[in-house]
């Protein structure tokens, strides 16, 4: 326990507004990733007993792509710093912010990859995509054009990735924006879409902060939950490969590997 100790006081401690407690519910039960209450009992049980592996060393990656002017770099702002720049600059390349949560007591670690929506930075960009657990597909609640570019950039980040265990997320940005008839039109466009990418839509405002925090904490913990399950059937299989292999020759036979006989030897 000291040595486990030790290794996570190299990271900055956790800050208060960075606690998830319970799982973040989602924006639309119409196009989530799932719609329950709760994490995975399987997650709550092994961060009760502190069975969570290396995830809470772990970096998880997610990247956030879509079109020039869309707001990618004012919504990581809005949730990091808490600022909104009304200054428009264009991403160069690609930029990167660290976060830090605690998920049911355990410390978890984003690392929010911005990358640019210009074309000729694209093959800069990709070389970033690989490696990620979440990709964040802008797009402009008042810009149909860049809904229809979401598909495109999905495309993109998935050459770098494998589609069964990526998870995405389509949001729309600048909701202030938008007056309460035309966000509706858009927001039907956008859920069939999320729900054909198999996506977790969500709308936004990095201007009034609207949903901004909720929509991370949501990534964060079904990355979170997404890397303990993942985690677990790796420690599972190892296990009962090891309780197999020891019993093979005696007597007293675990169930595991009496299933395993069963199956396998009739």
């Amino acid at each position: 326990l000291r040595a486990h100790g030790s290794a996570m006081s190299v990271l900055p401690p956790v800050r208060r507004d960075r606690v998830i407690p319970a799982l973040p519910q989602c924006f639309s039960k119409d196009a989530a990733l799932h719609t329950k209450d709760s994490f995975h009992p399987k997650v709550k049980t092994a961060c009760q007993e502190q069975r969570t592996g290396t995830v809470g060393f772990k970096i998880s990656k997610v990247i956030v792509v879509g079109d020039l002017a869309v707001g990618k770099t004012c919504l990581i702002n809005r949730f990091c710093k808490d600022t909104f720049d009304k200054n428009y600059k264009a991403t160069i390349g690609v930029d990167f912010e660290m976060e830090r949560f605690e998920v049911l007591g355990v410390p978890f670690s984003l690392q929010l990859w911005d990358t640019a929506g210009q074309e000729r930075f694209k093959c800069i960009a990709s070389t970033y995509y690989r490696g990620a657990q979440a990709i964040i597909i802008v797009f402009d609640v008042n810009d149909v054009a860049s809904l229809a570019h979401a598909k495109q950039w999905l495309e993109d980040a998935l050459k770098e990735n494998d589609p069964a265990t990526v998870l995405l997320f389509l949001v729309g940005t600048k909701k202030d924006l938008s007056s309460p008839a035309q966000y509706l039109l858009i927001e039907q466009d956008a859920i069939t879409l999320a729900k054909e990418i198999k996506a977790e839509y969500w709308a936004v405002s990095a201007l009034t902060g609207e949903n901004v925090k909720e929509f991370f904490f949501r990534v964060a913990s079904l990355t979170f939950e997404a890397n303990v399950l993942a985690e677990l059937e790796k420690s599972g299989s190892r296990r009962i490969g090891d309780v197999v292999r020891i019993n093979s020759s005696s007597s007293n036979t675990y169930v595991t590997s009496k299933k395993k006989q069963a199956s396998c030897c009739q």
